[in-house]
């Protein structure tokens, strides 16, 4: 198979990629030779310490940020193309909703610059509400919401257009643990549903764990990928399961990964 076709093939391929920041006193190295391919249908978190480039990584795929050096392709496109294409959908730290819309309006908003006709972008936008378990919302203002829920329209919006890839850069890191894990199953439920390609940003072992059919531990900066553990735990999945033994043992993977990771930095 050539490499082309074996590009096109993958969600997201990434090759020799690197991103250092200009500074004053001396340039930042944020990104070092990452590796990494990504296959439709996969969840994969992006677990490592602060500063790591984890978030870093997630933008290059997005383009929202340039390379230094190296190749990024999604979806056998450019991060470019690919976005133009709205070839995914990009869920933020923080919801980033507009006050002045209502919920509604909020996740019409994209389907709306597309030039969809109206009916269209309410029709969708109500599935789309429906599916994260907010129907009858519709007419709040995101101020009325909780941070759970407006993260959810936030979630609602990103999946509106249909995106094969979902990106999010740990959408629940603000959040309180009730509300996070309930969001979490939430999101789990909709990946085992729809098979939508992942790449999730996170700080939590537990929440990379119990999300993730791969977990990929990055170094301190400059950012490289120390291991990718596949996980042997089941689709579903349920937060029971955080005790269990398997779900230990992937944990204790990632930890051990982290903790040679800072002893490299030292």
């Amino acid at each position: 198979m050539s490499p082309a076709a074996a590009s096109c093939e993958l969600a997201v391929q990434v090759r020799a990629a690197s991103v250092v920041y200009a500074a004053a006193d001396a340039p930042v190295h944020a990104l070092q030779g990452i590796d990494l391919d990504i296959a439709p249908g996969e969840f994969v978190s992006l677990i490592g310490p602060s500063g790591c480039g984890k978030t870093t990584l997630l933008r290059v795929i997005a383009d929202l940020e340039p390379l230094t050096a190296g190749q990024v392709q999604v979806n056998g496109m450019s991060p470019h193309q690919a976005r133009l294409a709205r070839a995914y959908g990009y869920v933020f730290q923080a919801p980033a909703l507009f006050p002045w819309r209502t919920v509604l309006a909020n996740v019409m908003l994209p389907l709306q610059i597309q030039g969809r006709p109206a009916a269209q972008c309410k029709s969708v936008a109500m599935e789309q509400l429906a599916r994260v378990g907010l129907a009858g919302f519709e007419r709040k203002y995101p101020w009325q919401l909780s941070g759970g829920m407006q993260q959810r329209v936030s979630i609602a919006r990103a999946l509106g257009f249909e995106p094969r890839i979902l990106m999010m850069d740990e959408p629940f890191g603000a959040l309180d643990e009730i509300t996070r894990d309930r969001l979490g199953e939430q999101l789990q439920g909709l990946w085992r549903r729809e098979k939508r390609t992942v790449v999730f940003v996170t700080h939590s072992i537990a929440e990379a764990v119990y999300l993730s059919t791969r977990i990929v531990v990055m170094s301190p900066r400059p950012g490289r990928i120390l291991k990718d553990i596949r996980s042997p735990l089941p689709e579903e999945r349920e937060l029971a399961m955080r005790d269990s033994a398997a779900f230990i043992a992937v944990a204790h993977q990632v930890r051990e990964a982290l903790a040679v990771g800072h002893g490299d930095d030292e």
